[in-house]
């Protein structure tokens, strides 16, 4: 039997700071793929920006990731782990433990936000394509990754398609989270609409863990506000479904919270494999604009409805809160690093509007109507100030739409992109 997909790993060297190409250096990681039975063909390059941040490159197997057997269609697939991740120079727990100071880790840090990944996708570009420009797949934050391309070197670039990710071009981290709670709220009210025994059930376990030192597998506490934190995965097409049957075997007939569940619970809210997403959150809409100054945690004090004691209890989403850094040990060795970052003042801009304004480069984008994470109207907003841009908009699909379309999606966007639909 044939392989699905014929790959090749690819290792590049990369600046730490692109402004200083002789000083120190990270391996950036790529992974190659292609139709095994286009192998030899000349194919255009599709290079695919995870979402995130600090999220690695999907591995592939057969018919997954879901948009991937129609992008091989036509295309020769770059799957790359943006700087920190997977199987590039690690930024991890264990390496942050190592750096000298917090304000030398902030440094480090502060090397991995967009601007720096899209420098890294140019030097790769030329090493790779031999300077010919390429297209890109951009999920959610690989969409602020796409407007920071288009922004810094549109001349790579030859057909753009982002999916649930156009950001606001000047939206501060307080304009995004006084959008997001409602978004969230809403979406959880759906959530114990469905599913009513929840919303009793995560109040018992609350108190549950308000009464009683709970540790989770790996020893750190359980406490109710990192139980809220599972509401991240409330805006995945399956994520209502994921928390019920969760929640489903929380409790054994004593009452005791069960160990499946201790350990389910620590996987999805321990930031193991994906600490930067943590880290680096706020990060992405700093602009100059003041400091970020832990945007989600202060936007919280204007909705009491999501108040620790307020019934129903709400699960929070797309928030990153100071305390996570004392509580989850995946975050610890970055906490000062975190509040040295919240509090800077001088991030460089991420997007050219002028330039973006005057873009030709065709962008297809889909904006999800509903979407929990990325607000529509801000997404619409930039598709109007950025040229050449085409967009869609869907209810149809949640936030992993590009993936459990099976392809429709990417599909849809490409004749968009080329003026097919």
């Amino acid at each position: 039997m044939n392989p699905a997909y014929a790959t090749t790993d690819h290792v590049f060297t990369v600046p730490l700071d692109h402004r200083r190409p002789d000083g120190p250096t990270l391996q950036v990681f790529a992974r190659e793929v292609v139709d095994p039975a286009r192998a030899a063909h000349q194919l255009p390059w599709l290079l695919f920006l995870q979402g995130g941040p600090g999220g690695k490159a999907p591995r592939p197997s057969a018919g997954s990731p879901g948009w991937l057997p129609q992008a091989l269609k036509t295309h020769r697939v770059l799957l790359l782990d943006q700087r920190g991740t997977g199987r590039s120079t690690p930024l991890t727990a264990r390496t942050a433990s190592r750096f000298a100071s917090a304000s030398q880790l902030a440094a480090h840090l502060a090397h991995f936000r967009a601007d720096a990944i899209v420098a890294d996708a140019e030097l790769i570009r030329h090493q790779l394509c031999n300077g010919e420009p390429w297209e890109t797949l951009g999920q959610s934050y690989g969409g602020f990754l796409t407007l920071t391309y288009l922004s810094q070197a549109p001349d790579g670039l030859r057909a753009c398609y982002v999916t649930g990710g156009l950001p606001g071009l000047t939206a501060t981290a307080d304009d995004v989270y006084a959008r997001t709670y409602p978004r969230v709220r809403d979406r959880v009210r759906d959530f114990y609409a469905r599913y009513p025994d929840d919303a009793p059930r995560l109040r018992k376990i609350a108190d549950l863990l308000a009464s009683d030192d709970i540790r989770l597998p790996g020893g750190d506490r359980l406490t109710a506000r990192r139980l809220r934190t599972l509401g991240l995965a409330l805006g995945m097409g399956d994520g209502f479904e994921r928390i019920h049957w969760l929640l489903d075997e929380s409790l054994d007939s004593d009452g005791a919270l069960t160990d499946t569940f201790l350990h389910q619970v620590e996987f999805l809210t321990g930031f193991t494999d994906n600490p930067l997403f943590a880290v680096l959150q706020e990060t992405l809409y700093g602009q100059g604009a003041g400091p970020t100054g832990w945007a989600a945690a202060r936007a919280l004090t204007a909705f009491p409805e999501f108040a620790e004691e307020a019934d129903p209890l709400l699960l929070t989403g797309e928030m990153i809160y100071p305390w996570m850094f004392r509580e989850i040990k995946g975050l610890v060795p970055f906490a000062d690093a975190a509040d040295l970052l919240a509090q800077r003042t001088d991030w460089p801009p991420l997007y050219d509007p002028q330039r973006l304004a005057a873009n030709q480069v065709p962008l297809a984008a889909a904006v999800y109507h509903d979407d929990m994470y990325v607000d529509a109207e801000l997404s619409l907003r930039t598709a109007r100030e950025v040229g050449a841009t085409r967009v869609w908009v869907t209810n149809e699909w949640e936030h992993d739409g590009i993936s459990a379309s099976n392809g429709r999606v990417l599909a849809r966007l490409m004749d968009l992109a080329a003026g097919r639909a």
